[in-house]
């Protein structure tokens, strides 16, 4: 195995692994599933458009369950999709 080089920033590091084959200087063979159950997923903004009283109705539940709006429409989307899959299996 080659040994891998020190690098000066994560651009130089990024620059080296896209000119290199990683199977010359790490032997896969010994590697082993890591977890990382702290990280947080990442989030993307969107935009959606909903009937004004939809909305309005989504921050009427939030408010007498005293949670942010959208958290509350990231919970039911989360469970409708958590349903769907386990429909479809």
């Amino acid at each position: 195995m080659k040994k891998i080089p020190k690098f000066k920033s994560e651009d130089d590091e990024r620059k080296f692994w896209n000119e290199n084959d990683t199977a010359e200087y790490i032997d896969w063979s010994k590697s082993e599933p890591v977890s990382f159950p702290n990280l947080k997923p990442s989030l993307k903004s969107i935009s959606i458009r909903l009937p004004e009283a939809m909305l309005e109705q989504y921050k009427i539940i939030a408010n007498k369950k005293d949670i942010p709006y959208q958290s509350l429409m990231k919970m039911y989307l989360s469970d409708a999709l958590k349903k769907e899959i386990n429909q479809s299996t």
